[in-house]
């Protein structure tokens, strides 16, 4: 069996500490089940909100550099659907089943993602409604896939 392939594009390093051992902790779980990779891109500062929606688009084509066009790009967006751990699950399955080996995560900037990046999304996808800490993203969505794949093979985790 192929294992999925699993590459998570974020904008910004990660600088505490816990967050960095959560995560790490999180990709050797996941060692089994798939292979994840985490592609780190450097934001851009905004100096001037005025062009904020030009430095998205700037970040964009740092980020679609990184993508190719066989790859199913799930866009973590404030107004993207909602899934359940569950559903979330059946749809990682799903998406295996249909043959896609690579699945690619955006984590866009604080600001978010550009449009160019949420027009080459198959799925945009929203964690809560509450908002986060940005840097909370990753190892929420880490921690989720991991789920997923206990899920999906009906092995113990915590509820």
């Amino acid at each position: 069996m192929i294992k999925l392939k699993i590459k998570i594009i974020a904008l910004g390093k990660i600088k505490e500490n816990f967050l960095k051992e959560g995560i790490d902790e999180f990709l050797k779980r996941l060692t089994p089940y798939a292979v994840v990779s985490v592609v780190e891109l450097s934001p851009i500062e905004i100096k001037d909100e005025n062009i904020t929606q030009k430095v998205l688009e700037e970040e964009g084509e740092k980020i679609l550099s990184q993508i190719k066009p066989s790859d199913f790009v799930v866009t973590m967006e404030i107004k993207g659907k909602q899934f359940s751990s569950e559903e979330f699950s059946q749809k990682l399955t799903s998406l295996a089943d249909e043959g896609i080996n690579e699945i690619v995560f955006v984590i866009g900037s604080s600001c978010g993602i550009g449009a160019n990046v949420s027009e080459r999304a198959d799925l945009k996808m929203s964690m809560s409604k509450m908002t986060f800490l940005h840097q909370f993203a990753r190892l929420i969505l880490l921690e989720q896939i991991y789920r997923a794949f206990k899920i999906s093979r009906h092995e113990p985790y915590h509820k």
